[in-house]
């Protein structure tokens, strides 16, 4: 069995190396440190086909002031988080063979506001958004799509002082192994199109969307 993860080389692409790898999965890491922007398109075209992709890639943008968000901090957050997103799911529904599966890590602020990192929360919602949108199209052709949603986690991705700003307003932290985890029961189930909560303490849990009213 083979498998990619995509920002391999942070707190939670490692973690989720690692345990692809004790579960016996070949494991290709995709990281700008290795050379491979998520960004790019034309990189994308040159990958090739697996039964796993982990799409992990992401960042913050730092900022929790939308008056003074630059446009570098913006795009580079859509970029990744979206676009890279994106870009990866067109190419692997290409090249997948039929019983793949594809897991995102979104985040937990995809479904709920985030006053720290508003684009960020924007980028997350957009994940959540794309992935239960792409699953039946992706169904028909056999290759399923969860998303992983986990709060907060202890990793490198936090601007300076946030994780002691975060502790100090009582929130736990996850380990990366814990998201690591996530991605696996993800794998594990058998639907699509699904948002996984992942939150210290608890066992990662499908999230339940509550339908719309209907119109009269």
């Amino acid at each position: 069995m083979t498998a990619l993860v995509t920002g391999s080389a942070g707190g939670i692409g490692s973690a989720i190396v690692r345990k692809l790898e004790r579960e016996g999965f070949e494991v290709k890491g995709l990281d700008l440190v290795n050379g491979f922007d998520v960004t790019d398109p034309e990189a994308w075209e040159q990958v090739g086909s697996v039964d796993l992709a982990c799409l992990n890639a992401g960042v913050l943008t730092g900022s929790n002031d939308i008056a003074h968000l630059t446009d570098d901090e913006y795009r580079r957050a859509v970029g990744v988080n979206v676009d890279g997103v994106v870009y990866g799911v067109r190419r692997l529904d290409r090249v997948m063979p039929r019983g793949s599966t594809i897991v995102v890590t979104a985040s937990l602020a995809g479904l709920v506001g985030i006053p720290d990192d508003p684009i960020y929360g924007l980028t997350k919602h957009a994940v959540v958004g794309f992935v239960r949108s792409v699953a039946e199209q992706l169904a028909e052709r056999g290759i399923r799509i969860q998303a992983v949603c986990p709060g907060w986690a202890d990793t490198g991705l936090m601007p300076n002082g946030f994780k002691q700003e975060l502790t100090d307003r009582g929130f736990r932290l996850l380990r990366p192994e814990d998201v690591a985890d996530g991605v696996w029961a993800a794998y594990e189930s058998e639907g699509t199109g699904g948002a996984w909560i992942v939150q210290p303490g608890r066992d990662p849990l499908l999230y339940g969307f509550k339908g719309v009213p209907g119109p009269r």
